[in-house]
């Protein structure tokens, strides 16, 4: 059998070069918008967390960014919290909650649809986080189409 003789990886070690960067650092020129659209249930997988990422680093970029929740997205939205809304029951609970306030406080817009709120989820305008404007379903389709218009980096997140 062949002996592996290397030394074990441990805590302060480096695996990859994380501080070669291949592509340019893109900035916003003024008036450039961005969209990330969330059609993904909260829990359901880490797309929905890191597209958030995104959006903050978009808006940190430069770009006048929004973000929409329709469909099972608005489940990224609503209040939460257990025991109480806003405590976090284990670590890392709160994520989506947490991130969508940092990227509000930062100046970006959050747009979720009436329609998927209350009719597929049984949440009322009441359960979003503070600072979330609710949409009419119709504007669902017109924000992807202003954007587009705009020319705008569009962000689709979609699960299956």
């Amino acid at each position: 059998m062949p002996e592996v003789k290397y030394e074990m990886n441990k805590d302060g070690d480096f695996l990859v070069d994380y501080e070669e960067k291949v592509f340019e650092d893109v900035k916003a020129k003024e008036g450039e918008k961005a969209l990330v659209t969330f059609h993904t249930v909260a829990f359901e997988g880490s797309i929905g967390f890191v597209n958030m990422l995104q959006a903050t680093r978009l808006q940190r970029k430069g770009y006048e960014t929004s973000i929409l929740l329709y469909g099972p997205g608005v489940t990224l939205g609503v209040q939460r919290g257990f025991p109480t809304l806003g405590d976090e029951a284990f670590p890392g609970h709160m994520n989506f909650n947490n991130q969508l306030k940092k990227f509000m406080a930062e100046g970006g817009k959050v747009y979720a649809c009436r329609f998927a709120l209350q009719a597929l989820y049984g949440h009322g305008e009441r359960s979003l986080i503070e600072g979330i404007i609710p949409i009419n379903p119709l504007d669902v389709l017109d924000i992807k189409l202003l954007h587009t218009r705009d020319n705008a980096v569009i962000v689709d997140t979609w699960t299956m």
